[in-house]
């Protein structure tokens, strides 16, 4: 049931809901309905959301529900996020939430083709599973997470591939900021085509 569910959209396996400020990257400060979809085979060592790597059939939720939910709070802005959300069908969802006239972000590693029409889309590419091609001129945002000074190799090959007009950012490993962040500064002073994301909201200890 759960693998022609996830084919169709129909439903979604909803881990985690809620309404905060997005807290990194070009669109931090914003209010916004945050829908965290579970699964994800990446398998980052640093990641802070593991509890979202496990799918269960009984975390389906219809996306009719998803969108009634959504539709309550004041900022009619949707942020997907995951685990990897575009390990399902998101075309459904994304209709779904535009006929409430509430826009759509999203937040992907790119490793899955794209589904879904998006108002804005943030790629965070992983070395250990790059991007597919065709994700790289669609991204309206490129967030490359720093944990070490390699990263910054890492940082600039991917940045050749996006668009002109995307937004680039650095973001520091969070487990590292202490240790990496001075190293981020002065890339970004020496390089300042990128900025520098940092997870604003767990400074302000929010969702």
């Amino acid at each position: 049931m759960l693998i022609s569910e996830k084919d169709s959209g129909i439903k979604l396996p909803v881990i985690e809901k809620f309404y905060s400020i997005q807290g990194e990257g070009f669109h931090t400060g914003k209010a916004a309905y945050f829908i965290r979809i579970a699964g994800c085979d990446i398998g980052c060592n640093w990641c802070d959301t593991k509890f979202s790597w496990n799918n269960q059939s009984e975390w389906l939720v219809s996306v009719n529900e998803i969108v009634e939910n959504a539709a309550k709070f004041p900022a009619k802005a949707v942020v997907i996020t995951g685990g990897e959300p575009l390990s399902y069908n998101l075309d459904d969802l994304c209709e779904n939430l535009k006929n409430n006239g509430i826009s759509t972000f999203l937040e992907t590693s790119g490793v899955y083709p794209l589904s879904g029409k998006w108002d804005w889309i943030c790629l965070s590419p992983k070395k250990q599973n790059p991007p597919l091609s065709e994700i790289y001129n669609k991204a309206d945002e490129l967030k490359v997470i720093i944990q070490s000074s390699n990263d910054f190799l890492w940082a600039e090959e991917n940045a050749l591939l996006v668009k002109p007009e995307s937004k680039l950012f650095l973001q520091p490993e969070w487990s590292r900021f202490s240790k990496i962040i001075d190293k981020v500064v002065e890339y970004v002073k020496a390089n300042p085509k990128w900025n520098i994301s940092i997870q604003a909201h767990k400074f302000m200890r929010i969702p």
